[in-house]
């Protein structure tokens, strides 16, 4: 029996690299890219994968040209008004990491949305880091614990590493077990930083519109094959 991972992480990378190998435009490879997400939300639900955590748009990627800000931006509206409804149906959470004080209210809004729309669903958990940045979470999960502790609300003994990830955008959402990065791309990119202490890595060649079912499989199987020792003794040896 294959031993799956009950949380993988997706770096969607190379859609732009997609749309310039035929020639299009970038948006076109954005465009494809949602197709592929929505590919591997169903193949995740199938494959009986519990968390699914989705790198939608960087707190870098506002100092991409203007009109392809846009561009992601209104993908991701219509994302959500277009699937919203359809992973509600399946019994699917959406949890949304990352700052948001900065964010429009139109999108601001059309997140809270999905969340709250989707707050009861137990079968499965999507996860979209958006406007998200690794480093920023942090600081921002100690600017919180900093004025609990200026207001006499924790000690210095309860500042553990547990505490802090209860600061952490992902609170209650398992660490991965199994980040994948498309594209051939070899780094995080600062994504779950914290998170990733103990994950798995499978780096992909394909560029993010051509990954399809065969390819999440693909990474799954390589993950199977890992093992996964947090510290300890190989399975092998303790054996």
């Amino acid at each position: 029996m294959v031993r799956h991972p009950r949380h993988v992480a997706i770096i969607m990378d190379g859609n732009g690299r997609w749309a310039r190998a035929r020639g299009l435009p970038r948006s076109m490879g954005h465009r494809r890219g949602v197709e592929a997400v929505r590919s591997a939300v169903r193949a995740a639900g199938e494959l009986g994968i519990d968390y699914l955590t989705l790198f939608a748009f960087s707190s870098e990627n506002w100092r991409r040209p203007k009109d392809e800000v846009d561009e992601l931006l209104g993908l991701l509206k219509h994302f959500i008004r277009r699937d919203l409804a359809d992973l509600h149906k399946e019994n699917v959470r959406v949890r949304v990491i990352g700052a948001r004080d900065d964010l429009t209210p139109d999108i601001r809004g059309l997140l809270e949305e999905a969340e709250n729309l989707t707050k009861d669903n137990d079968r499965q958990t999507l996860v979209i880091a958006f406007n998200y940045g690794a480093r920023d979470e942090v600081a921002r999960a100690v600017r919180r614990i900093a004025e609990k502790f200026a207001a006499g609300e924790v000690t210095l003994e309860a500042l553990t590493a547990d505490y802090l990830g209860e600061h952490m955008d992902t609170a209650g959402i398992p660490d991965p077990d199994l980040i994948i990065r498309t594209s051939g791309e070899l780094r995080l990119s600062n994504f779950l930083l914290w998170q990733a202490a103990y994950s798995e890595f499978v780096f992909l060649p394909c560029l993010w519109p051509d990954f399809d079912r065969q390819a999440f499989e693909g990474a799954l199987a390589e993950y199977a094959s890992r093992d996964r020792r947090f510290g300890g003794l190989s399975r092998e040896i303790a054996s």
